[in-house]
């Protein structure tokens, strides 16, 4: 009798494989960081009920340094100030073992209620004290300016953050939101390590001037919303309803005659991912990873299993054949609504 040989098991999907060995990146001036992030946001705002169970949200932040994160964004404003906590809270046993970056640019009353956009001097020599202490660390790895201060001329918000780097409370320079010409300003004051904005397949407003300002000086790029605000998952389509705590419901983008009209562009990540053997948010991810080596996505989750499923996007190789087909693709889509409510647009320094 012959010998019945049985095929080999089929590897599982990729979002079902642990991590091994999470890749590294280099952003501006010797920062070295995971390839993919964590954006810590949503943990405390923004999208629907705030999670009431502190102790899952510290889980899954230890959970993503165990999966090779190094790299965490988080901002004084958001919660306000709960986020830093939980962060500092989480981040406390494995400090060494990461970076935290978080945001100044906004001012606040005695009591904590926002005032509005703010990068006078003193409001941010007042922000990084309290970010010091609710992070619980004595040096900020990479601060921000989380949105440009039409009022204050970059050249001396560069200069107060290079007094704090230079006094050991902050380590690197970074801006969020931020003009090409406003980037080349501030760096000859002081060094600019990245730059955070928007970006992903739905929102690539920073290929015409900024990435390019990026690579010629040398400064990494940060993309936060990687995953389209949870669009480019495959996860929402127009049956889905967004709860009045969620930013989702104000955003012409979501809005459903707009979704319907973008669903074009799911459909191509979930064409690739299934010849790929992944999902459509991996896909998005891993088109962010091969943009430039210095690229460094932040996507953000509350959940365990989303976490794992964005990092197996750092295994993914997109070959240029894949490439082409998503760039053809996507020359052809023309994404239908605003990123933002025109209110909120305004506060970006583009």
């Amino acid at each position: 009798m012959g010998v019945v040989c049985s095929a080999p098991p089929r590897a599982p999907p990729r979002h079902q494989r642990g991590t091994v060995g999470m890749k590294m990146r280099m952003l501006g001036q010797g920062l070295e960081v995971s390839a993919i992030g964590l954006g810590c946001m949503g943990m405390s705002q923004s999208y629907g009920p705030n999670p009431g169970d502190e102790q899952a949200m510290i889980k899954v932040l230890r959970d993503a340094v165990d999966g090779g994160v190094t790299f965490f964004d988080t901002a004084e404003v958001y919660g306000p100030f709960v986020n830093e906590e939980l962060v500092g809270k989480a981040l406390a046993p494995i400090r060494d073992r990461v970076v935290i970056a978080t945001k100044f640019g906004f001012e606040f009353t005695e009591d904590g209620k926002l005032v509005g956009t703010s990068s006078r001097p003193e409001v941010i020599k007042r922000a990084v004290e309290g970010s010091l202490r609710r992070l619980g660390v004595d040096t900020i790895e990479l601060y921000y300016q989380h949105r440009v201060d039409p009022n204050v001329p970059i050249e001396d918000v560069a200069g107060t953050v290079k007094e704090l780097i230079e006094a050991g409370k902050v380590r690197h320079f970074g801006m969020s939101e931020a003009a090409a010409g406003t980037i080349r300003r501030a760096h000859t004051v002081q060094p600019v390590t990245a730059v955070q904005s928007e970006y992903s397949l739905w929102t690539r407003s920073q290929e015409a001037e900024v990435l390019p300002t990026l690579e010629e000086l040398g400064i990494g790029f940060v993309p936060f919303s990687p995953l389209g605000k949870g669009f480019l998952t495959g996860k929402i389509d127009t049956s889905t309803t967004f709860t009045a705590g969620d930013i989702r419901a104000s955003i012409p983008r979501f809005e459903q005659d707009a979704r319907q009209a973008n669903q074009d562009l799911v459909d191509l990540l979930g064409r690739v991912a299934v010849r790929k053997g992944s999902t459509p948010a991996q896909i998005a991810l891993a088109w962010l990873l091969a943009r430039k080596p210095w690229i460094v996505p932040i996507p953000g989750t509350r959940r365990i299993e989303r976490l794992q499923e964005n990092l197996g996007a750092a295994e993914i190789e997109l070959s240029d054949a894949d490439l082409t087909e998503i760039q053809d693709a996507t020359d052809k889509i023309e994404i239908q609504g605003a990123r933002y409510p025109e209110h909120l647009e305004r506060q970006t320094g583009l």
